[in-house]
């Protein structure tokens, strides 16, 4: 049997635009990995939970467990940004007006970077809920903890995700200052929201104005700190959509946890105020 394999030579976009039209198939692909970051998480936690409302130890189960309700708390918290990211995100790459594209340039790679990156740590924190059966290869979150990963490698590591984010600001402004708008479009609903939104604006501008100049340390200064910036704005992103989209309890919570002064820096770490009941009840 002979098979016969033949190669056509087709333009895919405009002569002199090659990469852009990769970068835009690309972002197809980065919304892939945010879409299979989410759905690990939300097994993560389901799993977790599940297991927390039937394993008793010290006389109750541990779901009614302070200690373990902020936990399972958080990790649904987590859940629930990437979820309502994901499906704005989803919908953005429909929204095929210039306004759009501009919009899910940016947001694309700050989702790909944030949500991937927190689905590996996630998925450790719900495997810790089951204890050793967590860690055992035949559980499903010992699988989805060695899966989770790979989204965050694929179609571009951190630095290469860093990096396009400032190449998307540096060859299309339009980009970040239409992200702006979406962060302003969520203003006067929760103060938290309004005080960190002053600050990383101005922190924006001062990124653009940089990446847009000649001045090449001030270029190397801004891509030192560019983990700093894309985790800053993809987080905003998040609280953006939650206002936008989300129960009140929801936003409230995601605010209050990721960007008030009062955050924890591992999950369960959760300050006052955070409804845990309505987050579990999600679960």
């Amino acid at each position: 049997m002979k098979i016969w394999l033949c190669a056509v030579n087709s333009l895919t976009g405009e002569p002199g635009g090659g990469v852009r039209t990769i970068i835009e198939m690309v972002a197809r692909t980065r919304l892939d990995c945010v879409i299979g970051s989410t759905a690990g998480m939300r097994q993560s936690v389901a799993e977790a939970a599940w297991h927390a409302r039937s394993r008793k130890a010290f006389g109750s189960t541990l779901s009614n467990q302070p200690l373990m309700q902020a936990v399972l708390a958080d990790l649904q918290l987590e859940s629930e940004a990437a979820t309502w990211t994901m499906m704005h995100l989803a919908a953005a790459h429909d929204d095929e007006t210039a306004d759009g594209k501009a919009f899910r340039r940016i947001a694309t790679a700050l989702a790909k970077y944030w949500i991937c990156k927190r689905g590996p740590g996630h998925a450790y924190e719900a495997l810790e809920c089951l204890g050793g059966n967590g860690y055992v290869e035949d559980f499903p979150l010992a699988r989805r903890y060695r899966e989770q990963p790979v989204l965050a490698v694929w179609e571009g590591s951190g630095n290469v995700i860093v990096l396009d984010v400032l190449r998307a600001m540096g060859k299309d402004p339009r980009s970040a200052k239409q992200l702006l708008i979406f962060f302003e479009s969520a203003l006067g609903q929760n103060a938290i929201y309004d005080a960190h939104y002053q600050s990383l604006a101005t922190e924006t501008r001062q990124a653009l104005a940089a990446v847009t100049s000649q001045d090449a340390s001030a270029g190397a200064q801004l891509q030192q700190r560019g983990r700093v910036l894309v985790e800053k704005l993809a987080v905003m992103l998040q609280a953006a959509v939650l206002l936008w989209h989300a129960p009140a309890e929801i936003t409230d919570a995601f605010i209050l946890a990721r960007l008030s002064d009062q955050r924890g820096m591992q999950y369960g770490a959760l300050p006052d105020g955070v409804a845990t009941d309505a987050l579990i009840a999600r679960a």
